[in-house]
């Protein structure tokens, strides 16, 4: 009999499943912790090469996220089946599915920019306002404009980040359409928010600590962030 075709269903795990993946991913960091090193240096050296370019380098950067994203995900299912992972891993998402990778980031662009440019009209139009009215009262309706500003993007970005979380794992292992992956993604997000939430509170606390030794710790987290998202595909989508 042919084998059941992946049809990105999901399931509800406990909340306390998170810190069972972020034990994944250190347990992965440690079994190869020189390839994840390279590539992740590797990775952070490509991506500031490309944003320095104004605009359109910001814009390659995030297009390209999903690409790296799945050479990442490729180097924990190597090191999980014990394979010998290589910094070339890194770039398996340029040789298996790119274009529909590129896609998944060119929704993703879209969402994160489009809502950069709405903050954008409120935080102008709060400033405009406080200079209309005056220095006191302006200030305030500046000030208002920039929280309330802050307040949408974030809420605005859960959404996406659903969406996009992981959206190139399906994609690059399952072959779904971009699309199908980023609403699977969403649904197995929405399914689980409180252990994602949890997670991503972590991830907002360790990113704050890994930037401040001038960004060294990024070294550390994303290879064991990357690791952690692996385990939370395998652990939340069935067949997988």
């Amino acid at each position: 009999m042919a084998p059941t075709r992946f049809s990105g269903e999901s399931r509800e795990v406990d909340p306390g499943a998170c810190f069972d993946w972020l034990r994944q991913g250190w347990a992965m960091f440690l079994v190869n912790p020189g390839v994840w090193i390279g590539s992740t240096l590797l990775l952070l050296i490509i991506l500031m090469a490309i944003s320095i370019v104004p605009v359109f380098g910001q814009i390659a950067a995030h297009l390209l996220v999903p690409l790296f994203g799945a050479g990442m995900i490729r180097l924990c299912r190597r090191s999980g089946e014990g394979e010998d992972p290589e910094i070339a891993d890194l770039f398996a998402g340029f040789r298996h599915n790119a274009g529909q990778l590129v896609m998944v980031g060119v929704f993703f662009a879209a969402g994160i920019f489009g809502i950069a440019f709405i903050a954008f009209l409120l935080v102008s139009g709060g400033v405009l306002g406080g200079v209309v009215t005056g220095k006191v009262a302006g200030v305030g309706i500046a000030l208002g404009g920039v929280m309330l500003a802050g307040l949408l993007v974030m809420v605005l970005s859960v959404p996406v980040i659903m969406a996009t979380w992981f959206a190139p794992a399906l994609v690059f292992f399952h072959d779904m359409q971009p699309l199908d992956a980023m609403k699977a993604s969403f649904a197995a997000g929405a399914k689980n928010l409180l252990p994602m939430v949890i997670f991503g509170v972590f991830l907002v606390v360790a990113l704050f600590f890994a930037m401040l030794p001038v960004g060294m710790g990024l070294l550390l987290l994303l290879p064991v962030v990357s690791g952690a998202v692996y385990a939370s595909y395998r652990d939340i989508f069935m067949g997988s």
